[in-house]
């Protein structure tokens, strides 16, 4: 398939896959309870050769989380995580090693992800330790990445707090190019950046991927930002993935009403005046991952939903060559809606520490 977003481990231009991924905590709530915190509940993606995945949603709905279950910086509590073709799920020792060599995590501050005591050269090589080359052909590998990212090697004799945030991101870039990944994920990496430094990080990262053809997990909350890089979008609410397809199709005729209002919170997306008119204003805020509303999820705070809505989740269908999950695209009937899941006061699964597991 060409968007991406969608696919199985075995087609030859998947690099990663995430089937049926979930990932759950379980929550003291005090008095000897225990809630279950739905972080990630049954996701599916895959990660292309080539292409970049933009992840968007807004913050907490589990967009970090996925980045760490692909990256098996935590465990899936169902589903198969695979990198190419193999099932490294359940890996452990060597084999979960060798596969995380394979892939690589740029975070959003550049200012914690650097010992501040050593210099850049060093950091980088550092990422080289385990690999077979030579003390002087670790000194020209990092050399290398350092130009590859725009940086000098004046730069590289440098420590973090001597450099600029958008300095030390593209040598978190550098970095994560090292040991020649198949896949790297981005949480946020311009969250932190003005607005001109943001512009050539991502003209970095689109040159990078052009000439190297990794593939990319770019998350961020930031509609603006995930157009000028993406090939493909999935957009996230709570734990879920809502619609998912190609970048173009997907912001110009959105089809989730989850997507529409994110559009509609961008005002510099809205091309025309028709669309500015068109504006769907989201209310409320984010349901707790420990109490997710039945049905659909998003039907709390949708301006379109009906009454089945709120029993029956929706299933994906395919419309203008992208995937929606949405009853108001439904084909057919479902006969019975699923068991409701049992309720938590607001008060309590306000004061349980989630945000953290989220991410």
């Amino acid at each position: 398939m060409s968007q991406g977003s969608v696919g199985r481990a075995s087609e030859p231009d998947v690099v990663g896959s995430l089937q049926g991924v979930s990932r759950h905590y379980k929550v003291r709530l005090g008095g000897g309870r225990t809630a279950t915190l739905r972080a990630v509940d049954g996701v599916d993606l895959s990660f292309t050769r080539g292409r970049t995945l933009g992840l968007v949603g807004e913050s907490g709905s589990g967009k970090s989380t996925i980045a760490r279950l692909m990256l098996r910086l935590v465990d899936a509590t169902s589903g198969r995580v695979c990198l190419d073709g193999e099932d490294i799920t359940h890996a452990r020792g060597h084999k979960l090693r060798a596969a995380r060599t394979r892939m690589q995590l740029v975070f959003q501050d550049p200012y914690s992800s650097f010992d501040p005591r050593v210099s850049m050269n060093d950091s980088i090589a550092e990422a080289l330790r385990r690999t077979s080359l030579s003390r002087g052909e670790v000194a020209e590998r990092c050399s290398e990445l350092l130009e590859m990212v725009g940086l000098t090697g004046i730069h590289g004799l440098r420590r973090p707090g001597e450099l600029s945030g958008g300095q030390l991101q593209r040598a978190a870039i550098g970095r994560a190019l090292a040991v020649n990944p198949s896949l790297i994920a981005l949480d946020e990496p311009v969250s932190s950046l003005d607005v001109s430094t943001q512009v050539l990080i991502i003209d970095l990262l689109a040159r990078l991927q052009n000439d190297l053809g990794v593939a990319m997990l770019f998350i961020s909350h930031d509609l603006t930002v995930v157009r000028d890089i993406s090939d493909d979008i999935a957009v996230m609410y709570l734990g879920k993935i809502v619609e998912k397809g190609v970048a173009n199709t997907l912001f110009n005729a959105p089809s989730h009403p989850y997507t529409q209002a994110l559009l509609s919170a961008a005002p510099r997306m809205m091309s025309d005046s028709k669309q500015r008119s068109q504006r769907l204003l989201l209310e409320g805020e984010l349901p707790s991952p420990l109490n997710p509303p039945a049905g659909c999820r998003f039907h709390t705070r949708c301006p379109k939903a009906m009454p089945r809505c709120s029993e029956i989740e929706p299933a994906f269908e395919i419309r203008d060559g992208n995937h929606v999950a949405c009853h108001l695209y439904t084909r057919e009937p479902v006969e019975s809606a699923p068991a409701q899941p049992a309720r938590i006061g607001r008060a309590t699964a306000r004061r349980a520490t989630w945000r953290d597991a989220v991410g």
